[in-house]
């Protein structure tokens, strides 16, 4: 295990040119943050973990080697623990967290996830810098401030005399045809 190393891996290498090479600036390896983020987008507002599948446990490919089973188990179930831990201190101090797996950087999607990874720092520096749209003023009337649409002509209240009176003085001069 002492071989296997913990910076500068190989997925890790890939995520950051692709970065560099779309124009993205970034610190790597921030050891002042839970976790020690790989890389870290400051203007952003994001931190990029690339997790290896057996080393933090990934539920789609990871395995448990044959030998020494209840060690393996035990320090993996620690590694997740731990990273579950410390995304959520992140979450806490306001960065939005996003983990690469090393399968998803596989050369069958990889383009995809890094196109992926492009487009959430793109939704995110969106999000977090837009300006709230203006709400429409609605208007309300002086009956508990209700809002309502408006017509051309006032409204009459249901069951008001004049609306009542000029029915019935129609109804009266009107001649039935037996007349």
């Amino acid at each position: 295990m002492a071989k296997i190393k913990s910076k500068d891996t190989k997925p890790e290498l890939i995520v950051r040119r692709y970065l560099y090479s779309r124009g993205y600036r970034y610190l790597k390896n921030v050891k002042g943050l839970p976790g020690t983020p790989d890389i870290v987008l400051r203007r952003y507002g994001i931190v990029i973990f690339i997790h290896g599948c057996f080393w933090h446990g990934h539920s789609v490919d990871s395995h448990i080697p044959h030998s020494n089973v209840k060690f393996w188990e035990e320090k993996i179930s620690r590694n997740r623990s731990r990273d579950e831990r410390n995304k959520a201190e992140l979450r806490r101090m306001g960065w939005k967290v996003m983990t690469v797996w090393e399968c998803q950087l596989r050369p069958a999607t990889r383009e995809k996830t890094l196109h992926e990874i492009e487009y959430l720092i793109n939704h995110t520096f969106l999000q977090r810098f837009r300006k709230p749209l203006p709400q429409p003023r609605r208007y309300a009337t002086t009956e508990n401030d209700i809002p309502v649409a408006m017509a051309a002509e006032p409204s009459t209240p249901y069951g008001s005399n004049k609306a009542s009176n000029n029915n019935e003085t129609k109804t009266t001069t009107q001649k039935t045809p037996t007349e």
